[in-house]
């Protein structure tokens, strides 16, 4: 009876057991497949995001979203049944195959992110002439050929393997188990090709991405400071700058570095604890779930595209403004064209006396339609000069310096004129 009493308990734990870990990876398979679809969504009806720079980005988010199809529910499934693999042998290679190609595109896009906004940081001007969709595409067709060449290729002719055999060949009185067999050549190639040189070369790319920004911020900081009696360190774009690299470099360490330190461990001295490769296995995984709201949610117009899909406030795909962006504009052109309103334009003459302006001009000015562009002088101007215009020949021009001829030949005229100073920001 006590034998019973035990085993059905143990039964009714394991069952709990796979409850658990099957509704957990279950939320964390979503959360991958939805925020990469958002990623991909966003860019595809935001004309705005449609940029080279952004390409990178949906291939990253395209690249997680195969790995939440395609690989993720069947990592679950196999630890749902405790590490037993419940189809054949060639469906596991292929999965392993799978699962090692789309996580090293994954890395291999990250990598080419940190290079795209160093090289658009670091050199600007040159920017738009070295960074063009030909040599993009070039770069993205190579992801793919590195990932299928350190996965497919050595799996399937038993290149990882210390007996050059295919591996997850299983015999009949043990239970299937599929995994990824390593050796030392192996383990060293694709350790350092996939991630150890990526990883020391993104720390500098954002090192000095980081560097540069802190100095923008400074400058900013010391021309704000000569303005103002006080002196506010550090300024908010330091912090935001300082927090977005941190929170970019931080995850990626976080999530791939454990698994590619078990992963070198395993191929040099032999085999790991089945829990401890299970978690840095799925800590990797992890890394596919951040990327949509490390590289979305930091990026404003990320941010504002979310929240019109979100809203449904999106008119048409190719749409060159959205409305939450025009809507803010508007409201800050109108609120400087009422500060402005209150301003008394004056007009001088050549005669030195000084005269307002007309009523009737002014009224003419000031009651523009509030449906301001960016266009309009009067609204958007920040700080003002006076450029004189004078009439020659049917036109108005500028004059800038009147010469001693021009003013004497102008107090012979005999239909004087007005000079008119205009206002311009």
């Amino acid at each position: 009876m006590n034998s019973t009493a035990i085993t059905n308990s143990s039964i009714n734990v394991d069952i709990w057991t796979k409850v658990l870990i099957g509704l957990s990876l279950s939320v964390f398979i979503i959360v991958t497949i939805c925020g990469n679809i958002m990623v991909c969504l966003v860019v595809y009806f935001s004309r705005r995001l449609r940029s080279l720079t952004n390409c990178f980005i949906v291939s990253l988010a395209f690249t997680d979203l195969l790995l939440g199809l395609m690989v993720l529910p069947f990592s679950a499934i196999y630890e749902i049944s405790f590490h037993v693999w419940p189809l054949d042998t060639t469906l596991c290679n292929i999965y392993i195959s799978l699962d090692v190609m789309l996580c090293t595109a994954s890395i291999l896009n990250l990598f080419m992110i940190s290079l795209d906004r160093y090289y658009a940081i670091t050199a600007p001007l040159r920017y738009t002439i070295v960074v063009t969709p030909v040599r993009v595409g070039v770069l993205m067709f190579l992801i793919w050929v590195v990932s299928l060449m350190v996965s497919f290729i050595p799996i399937h002719l038993g290149w990882n393997t210390n007996d050059t055999t295919i591996q997850n060949q299983w015999l009949p009185d043990k239970d299937p188990e599929c995994k990824l067999e390593v050796n030392k050549t192996y383990v060293l190639v694709v350790g350092l090709l996939t991630f150890y040189l990526p990883l020391i070369i993104m720390c500098i790319t954002y090192y000095r991405i980081f560097k540069i920004a802190r100095e923008q911020a400074k400058r900013i900081n010391h021309i704000q400071s000569c303005r103002s009696v006080k002196h506010t360190l550090p300024t908010m774009k330091e912090h935001k700058a300082t927090v977005t690299l941190a929170a970019v470099m931080g995850a990626f360490i976080l999530c791939w570095f454990p698994y590619f330190t078990v992963f070198t461990y395993r191929g040099i001295q032999g085999t790991v604890p089945a829990p401890l490769l299970t978690i840095v296995l799925w800590l990797g995984y992890a890394n596919s779930a951040l990327n949509p709201f490390l590289y979305g949610v930091l990026n404003r117009d990320f941010r504002t595209a979310y929240q019109q899909l979100l809203r449904c406030r999106r008119v048409v795909p190719d749409a060159r403004e959205s409305p939450l962006a025009e809507d803010t504009r508007e409201k800050s052109c109108n609120q400087t064209l009422g500060k402005q309103e209150d301003k008394l334009l004056k007009l001088y003459t050549m005669n030195g006396k000084e005269n307002v302006i007309i009523q009737d001009g002014m009224e003419r000015n000031l009651n523009l339609p509030r449906k301001t562009t960016s266009s309009t002088i009067l609204p958007c101007c920040h700080c003002l000069w006076l450029g004189k215009i004078l009439p020659k020949r049917n036109e108005w021009r500028p004059v800038f310096k009147e010469t001693a001829a021009n003013a004497q030949m102008t107090k012979q005229s005999s239909t004087p004129h007005t000079i008119i100073y205009c206002v311009f920001s």
